[in-house]
């Protein structure tokens, strides 16, 4: 039984989602149009503003791709519809960032700053107050798409046990560890 694969999908005005005969789904909204390609086997209903998907059999294949395709079409009504945020904030001594358009300039404490292109489809901002941490912000419809850019600028400078330093996210608990027990003394 597939509790995430059976729930229905409320399609908000504005909203509109387009079935193929290739199973091609494309969902456009005030905020822009996305397209996923479905499995052929994946049944998808629409019904006035209820969107539903259904899988033709009880095989173990197809079970697994009813909620995967039914998250994947349901972010993307998310996304054009109100988009996706994430927000990273960095923690380090002489740790900057700062963007041109969609160029991210990084300085993480390596001996050299690091430039990182951004897709178009994500909008950037940085954000470097005095007294607060540097930070990071992602804008998308694509929520894919803006989670792997989060996970590519946090693998830059991974955050460290000890004193915490690095690129997390904001509000994000990092398990620090206690340190030398002898150097204390």
């Amino acid at each position: 039984m597939s509790r995430i694969g059976n729930k229905i999908i409320n399609l908000p005005a504005g909203v509109t989602v387009d079935v193929n005969t290739g199973n091609l789904v494309t969902v456009k909204g005030p905020k822009g149009t996305l397209s996923q390609q479905v499995d052929q086997d994946i049944i998808i209903e629409i019904e006035g503003n209820v969107l539903t998907v259904k899988r033709p059999t009880e095989q173990k294949r197809h079970k697994a791709m009813h909620g995967l395709y039914r998250s994947l079409i349901n972010n993307m009504v998310v996304g054009v519809s109100e988009g996706f945020v994430k927000n990273l904030e960095i923690i380090g001594v002489g740790y900057k960032a700062a963007n041109q358009g969609n160029i991210l300039e990084l300085s993480l404490g390596y001996s050299h700053a690091i430039f990182m292109a951004i897709p178009e489809e994500v909008k950037i901002t940085t954000a470097m107050e005095k007294g607060k941490n540097p930070m990071v912000n992602l804008e998308s419809i694509d929520k894919q798409l803006i989670g792997q850019v989060a996970a590519k600028i946090k693998s830059l400078r991974p955050v460290e046990p000890y004193k915490g330093k690095g690129v997390r996210f904001v509000g994000e608990q990092v398990r620090r560890k206690a340190g030398k027990a002898g150097g204390k003394k």
